[in-house]
């Protein structure tokens, strides 16, 4: 049996379908309907069971064991709002379940791979694991930084495997959902749809209108490492997921508008809520995951996108 929570969400749901593709049914996902439009993420997903994630808490918060032999965890069920500041919330969803389900997966010997994030990050302009480099600038990130804080705590006394994976700027299918926290190709594809107008930021933290830089990561690639460590039962640790590029949103708007053959960018105002708690470079270090032996090659943003647009404008 096989364990994904956040299971409906966004990478947990590419997840799903990769492991059916690997010829795996016997998964167990476990989210939040609350918005049941997600339920098209997984809708011709082929699992063993679907559990409600307060069900899921009740019954590993109790000690019980109701699947018999699990296989391997892959807790990715998170909130990821960044823009979210109900911090009492927060650090319930992204740490205190995610701490308790951590323990009951060590105390069993059963391997667990969790969503962490490079909003960890946050001010920092280093990107390597590394606590000097660990400036979260929201409570997103902080609670994210903790659950890391907890299990490094962990890593050299347990046997069983434990991994966290700091997943970078993830766009790609199945992200529909997620609304103001889906990827900027996502709404940048549909901005040119409606308009045939891209809007991007204006000049900020020292960069040029569009010039702001991430580390994006298609999320077919975000899967394939997750899965790889879940192959790899020798390898523990908090890694970065990304592609280890930094890339303008100007090259995710021009990637976008060669995929239509038409567009046009506007600049707008940077706005001021998202002042001094905004990201504006990111690039994974991947040392850590290369010295693990991971080789897995990544795409880059024009190929991405149009992996992606071939797959959203079907």
């Amino acid at each position: 049996m096989i364990i994904v929570t956040g299971g409906a969400g966004f990478i947990g749901s590419n997840l799903v379908h990769e492991l059916n593709q690997l010829g795996h049914d016997d998964v167990v996902v476990v989210d939040d309907l609350s918005d049941g439009r997600k339920f098209s993420n997984i809708a011709t997903a082929q699992i063993a069971d679907y559990l409600d994630v307060e069900e899921f808490r009740a019954w590993f918060s109790t000690d019980r064991d109701p699947f018999g032999n699990i296989e391997c965890v892959y807790h990715l069920g998170a909130c990821s709002t960044t823009t979210e500041w109900n911090g009492r919330m927060m650090l319930d969803l992204n740490y205190a379940y995610s701490r308790d389900l951590i323990r009951y997966c060590l105390k069993r010997n059963i391997p667990i791979v969790y969503a962490s994030s490079a909003a960890i990050y946050g001010g920092s302009a280093r990107f390597s694991e590394n606590v000097a480099n660990e400036k979260p600038l929201n409570v997103y990130g902080y609670s994210k930084y903790l659950l890391d804080c907890f299990v490094r705590r962990q890593l050299g006394s347990v046997e069983s495997q434990i991994v966290g994976l700091r997943y970078f700027n993830v766009y790609g299918p199945r992200e529909g959902h997620k609304g103001t926290m889906a990827s900027v190709a996502y709404h940048l594809n549909h901005q040119l749809l409606e308009s045939g107008t891209l809007k991007l930021f204006e000049g900020s933290d020292g960069y040029a209108a569009g010039e702001q830089r991430r580390d994006f990561i298609y999320v077919q690639d975000a899967v394939n490492t997750t899965l790889w460590f879940g192959k790899h039962r020798n390898c523990s640790g908090i890694f970065n997921c990304g592609t280890g590029r930094a890339q303008t949103f100007t090259e995710v708007a021009t990637a976008v508008m060669d995929w239509h053959g038409r567009g046009e960018i506007e600049y707008i105002p940077f706005p001021d809520q998202l002042s001094n708690a905004y990201q504006s470079f990111t690039q994974a270090d991947l040392g850590a995951l290369r010295a693990a032996g991971c080789e897995l090659a990544y795409r880059c943003v024009k190929e991405g996108v149009r992996a992606y647009l071939d797959w959203l404008n079907a």
